[in-house]
């Protein structure tokens, strides 16, 4: 998940639909509440830890911290999107669209209101998708706005937090941030994405609960929504704003021949593809739910 956040047009929130945690996340994420706040004041500590789950959420934040410190310091994603990005996206590609043919075969019967759920989370994957980035201040205020949209778009599958702070100018910024680890810049970053993520994390536990079918085909459309931008062979037109390049439009494109990049892409499209059918098949063998 740690991973995917730092590659604009990825969403961590699809990781967790791949990996089967989705849902668990987000019921942990809505646990933080006015009960978990009793527990900590009356120092029961046990209670508040299971209250969040939070021996799933601890493991689970120390590897998303330890990927965004490593694909940020060590081996830089950004760059590496920049120099190779159909092998990156490829790998990608292939974790989502196996994902979306496990979850769209994970429903008996598939009714009006499915298809209309799933043709809405298409056009709003899309829509967002191909958005233009636009020039935006870098006070305080607004990176705190930034973490909060960025956040949800981030537990959201199919729509990428990242690319969300590119159409807000604010990718190079927050990512720069990290590396430096300024906390002037990363301290109301922070502040805005934990209060997005509580909120917004109860909205989706919500409709899970209540209206179950029709979200979970929302978010499969949104996960094909995003595959225009996923899909690793694109016309990416970019401009250079204060010495660092950024994406302006991107348009798919059927490779004419074969090179090294293409057949990497390729390749590791078949790794993602067979990972996601490996998991879902030892999910299965070991009982456990076949949805998200």
């Amino acid at each position: 998940m740690g991973a995917a956040d730092v590659v604009p047009g990825v969403s961590g929130g699809t990781m967790a639909v791949v990996l089967g945690i989705y849902q668990r996340l987000i019921n942990a994420i809505r646990a933080f509440d006015t009960r978990f706040v009793r527990h900590v004041i009356r120092a029961e500590l046990g209670q508040a830890a299971a209250h969040t789950d939070l021996r799933f959420l601890l493991p689970l934040g120390v590897g998303i911290f330890s990927a965004l410190m490593f694909f940020t310091r060590v081996v830089s994603l950004p760059t590496l999107i920049r120099t190779h990005p159909e092998p990156v996206y490829g790998l990608f590609f292939g974790l989502i669209a196996a994902s979306i043919i496990i979850l769209l075969r994970s429903f008996k019967g598939f009714g009006g209101a499915d298809m209309l759920a799933l043709i809405f989370g298409v056009a709003v994957g899309f829509g967002l998708v191909n958005l233009v980035p636009t020039a935006t201040p870098e006070t305080p205020w607004f990176v705190f706005f930034s973490g909060a949209l960025a956040i949800c778009a981030m537990i959201l599958p199919g729509i990428s937090g990242s690319f969300i702070l590119l159409i807000l100018q604010k990718y190079a910024y927050i990512f720069d941030a990290v590396g430096r680890l300024d906390f002037s810049v990363l301290l109301p970053f922070g502040l805005g994405a934990a209060t997005g993520l509580l909120l917004f994390s109860r909205l989706l536990a919500f409709l899970l609960e209540r209206c179950y079918r029709l979200t979970v085909n929302a978010i499969i459309g949104l996960l094909i929504g995003s595959l225009w931008l996923i899909w690793p062979f694109q016309l990416r037109v970019e401009v250079v704003v204060d010495g660092t390049s950024r994406m302006l439009r991107s348009t798919p494109y059927l490779p004419q021949s074969f090179n090294s990049n293409v057949v990497a892409a390729i390749v590791l499209a078949g790794i993602g593809t067979a990972a996601v059918l490996a998991l879902h098949r030892a999910a299965s063998v070991r009982g456990l739910p076949d949805h998200v």
